[in-house]
């Protein structure tokens, strides 16, 4: 018999049941489709549905029909890169970045198995999902996430392998844990990660991690760029000591 947490809420986690169901499929989203996706009983769904409508987080589809987020989660994602000192501090470096590169730059927080997009700075017309902030991106095969494995011990790289969903989206993506832990060794030698088409085709990209005080990977810089207009050799020797500078100026100071 598992520990009984008596701190945990359940009617809590309920309402966040909803809200992210929002993140398996976009809305707008049908009761049915909520009941399904979250797994609540219908009276329960209905309860929560209420309350977020009449608290602004959610709001109802066109024409009355389904359910879609709503505007309410936007003054929440303000309030966060507000309060965040590491964002505030990241904006004029990534600015400078930029100027130096003329390409896109990203900084993206480590969170657990994924890779979140923070800031970004788009230096030319790309798919519109993957210029969000917010977007998130598994640690294994973004660029960001191997510069953060490469700042933590073997055990943990082991933890997030063995944890996380090593599914290939393009027919570039390393998959393999073996193969996958050869790059982080990689870039613990060199400062910074590199990959190639394995999110998205055509694209490569470098990292350098963000470490906090006691040297803890919490972040990343990224540059992103094009295989049309680089090839991988021209782009690290270029862009490599541009993003180990810049993650280094984010370093929390001791």
């Amino acid at each position: 018999m598992g520990i009984v947490d008596t701190r945990f809420n359940q009617s809590v986690a309920k309402a966040f049941d909803i809200l992210e169901a929002f993140g398996v499929r976009p809305g707008p989203l049908s009761l049915t489709e909520l009941i399904e996706i979250s797994n609540l009983d219908r009276n329960s769904t209905l309860r929560m549905l209420h309350t977020l409508v009449a608290l602004g987080y959610l709001e109802r589809g066109a024409n009355q029909r389904g359910y879609v987020l709503g505007k309410k989660i936007l003054h929440r994602t303000f309030d966060y890169l507000r309060g965040n000192p590491l964002i505030e501090r990241a904006n004029p470096v990534l600015i400078e970045l930029q100027r130096e590169c003329a390409e896109g730059v990203d900084l993206s927080l480590h969170d657990d198995l994924e890779i979140v997009y923070a800031l970004r700075r788009q230096a030319r017309r790309h798919y519109y999902y993957a210029t969000l902030v917010g977007r998130t991106m598994p640690v294994y095969r973004s660029c960001a996430g191997r510069a953060i494995m490469a700042h933590l011990p073997d055990e943990q790289v082991d933890d997030i392998l063995a944890r996380s969903e090593l599914a290939a989206t393009t027919p570039h993506t390393i998959v393999d844990p073996r193969a996958i832990k050869e790059k982080v060794a990689q870039a613990r030698a060199l400062g910074y990660a590199l990959t190639v088409q394995e999110s998205l085709m055509g694209e490569l990209a470098v990292s350098s991690a963000v470490l906090d005080r006691t040297g803890l990977p919490i972040a990343a810089v990224h540059i992103y760029g094009m295989l049309s207009q680089w090839t991988p050799e021209e782009f690290t020797r270029r862009f490599g000591p541009l993003v180990i500078n810049a993650a280094q100026a984010l370093n929390a100071k001791h």
